[in-house]
């Protein structure tokens, strides 16, 4: 016989993947998320829960590697004109995205909170027919901005839980807590969130990501393991532009320092104690055939299995970046852009969501690697630190082409799968600290 969580499951199906579907239509970049935060705040109206977004949301110092305020005042006419409320838009002026979700039940019990991010990259969506969301018609209706790592399915997952809190809260004790985060692509935005305290005092932390795993869907890593620490880095050459024929030898040719520059970064030594990486992302400078460059600008970034792993990625990078600009006689600017630390997994605490999902037809699995950077290590640090228990999860999909590609795409029964997860282990995780709050008494 279907248990309450399966029934709830099969009624709120249908509305994940409808949520899904809209977010992927207009994905929006980090920090620019002013159209996805009031379609959340829309959702979430009526439910009980409080909401929580701009300055309130995010401590405004600690965001890092924000847009521009000519692309920022771009996007928020294009939100206005999609219907955003000016009132609401105020509140987000300058990047000030994403939203908090919280039921407070009045009632003793534990701090419950959720990581949902919610950002899309700047790529542009596959178009062909081998394409689900071109063939269904929802690819990315934005040019140049598409949902290419399932940041549309975790705020539709957000959305679910909070259907399933609100419907439950008469039988709920103690406070939760969803966090809708803005700008996770680059590790900007989570120790914005976590420095205007929304992690203190909670004692059950839980997120997950859909994907990265190509397997049948309902499977779910209780934990992720192998967090890399990343830094990302804007570095700027500035020499002197002269005529490339009449008189070369007066120029300072930035875009040689920089050529220089990504040719070496990639040769730094990889290191024997675990995985270590290199990355130019991009690469422009110059500004004609017959002009010495005098600009160029580099996004680069670099990870490591471990916060020193990345460390010594940075220095070796800074010093490269530093050497080269001195070789051309350029001036070299580095911009400090985003950055994810390495973080355990909490298996200890991964168990108690196999026990809570034992009787399910989950497939649970104790922990897979994620072999990428994530931010919410910060919000998972914080927790620990103060006590709580943490876990990021992998709810994972068959996936036709890799997570950052124009045909990225999973299934959406694990979305339903993720869902799921997190019902189970809060529910257990409820009754669990009831159990030891009445053997206390």
């Amino acid at each position: 016989m279907a248990d309450a969580i399966d029934r709830f499951m099969e009624e709120v199906e249908p509305y994940l993947i409808d949520q899904r579907r809209k977010r992927h239509r207009y994905p929006e970049i980090g920090f620019a998320e002013y159209v996805t935060t009031y379609e959340l705040s829309v959702q979430l109206a009526g439910t009980g829960l409080a909401l929580y977004f701009g300055t309130d949301l995010l401590k405004s110092d600690e965001r890092m590697g924000v847009p521009d305020g000519q692309f920022l005042e771009q996007q928020e006419r294009r939100a206005l004109d999609y219907g955003v409320p000016d009132e609401f838009m105020q509140r987000m002026k300058g990047g000030h995205t994403g939203l908090a979700a919280v039921l407070d039940t009045g009632r003793p019990g534990p701090n419950f909170a959720y990581r949902f991010d919610i950002d899309a990259l700047p790529i542009d969506e596959d178009a062909t027919s081998q394409h689900v969301p071109a063939e269904l018609a929802f690819r990315s209706q934005v040019p140049g901005m598409m949902h290419a790592c399932g940041h549309d399915g975790h705020a539709a997952i957000g959305l679910g839980l909070a259907k399933y809190l609100a419907r439950e809260k008469g039988s709920l004790r103690g406070t939760y807590t969803i966090l809708f985060q803005p700008a996770e692509e680059g590790g900007r935005g989570a120790k914005a969130v976590v420095e205007k305290g929304w992690l203190d005092k909670v004692d059950y932390f839980l997120s997950g990501h859909v994907g990265i795993h190509d397997l049948p869907s309902g499977t779910v890593a209780a934990a992720a393991s192998r967090f890399l620490a990343s830094s990302k880095l804007n570095a700027k050459f500035t020499g002197k532009s002269a005529h490339s024929g009449l008189e070369p030898n007066a120029g300072r040719n930035a875009l040689l320092a920089g050529a220089s520059a990504a040719l070496h970064l990639h040769g730094i030594a990889r290191h024997k104690d675990g995985a270590t990486r290199v990355n130019v992302g991009t690469f422009q400078a110059g500004t004609g055939r017959n002009i010495i460059a005098d600009q160029a600008l580099m996004e680069i970034e670099t990870r490591g299995e471990t916060n020193e792993l990345d460390e010594y990625m940075q220095e070796n990078a800074l010093r490269i970046l530093e050497a080269s600009a001195a070789m051309h006689g350029v001036e070299l600017e580095i911009e400090h852009m985003g950055r994810a630390i390495s973080a355990d997994a909490d298996l200890e605490f991964a168990k108690t969501v196999e026990r809570a999902c034992a009787t399910s037809q989950l497939n649970i699995v104790p922990h897979l690697p994620i072999g990428a950077s994530e931010d919410v290590t910060y919000m998972m640090e914080r927790v620990r630190k103060q006590g709580g228990q943490a876990t990021f999860m992998i709810f994972a999909s068959p996936l036709p082409a890799g997570h950052h590609h124009p045909r990225f795409d999973y299934e959406e029964q694990a979305l339903s799968a993720g869902l799921e997860t997190l019902i189970r282990a809060t529910d257990h995780l409820q009754k669990e600290d009831g159990e030891h709050e009445r053997v206390a008494d």
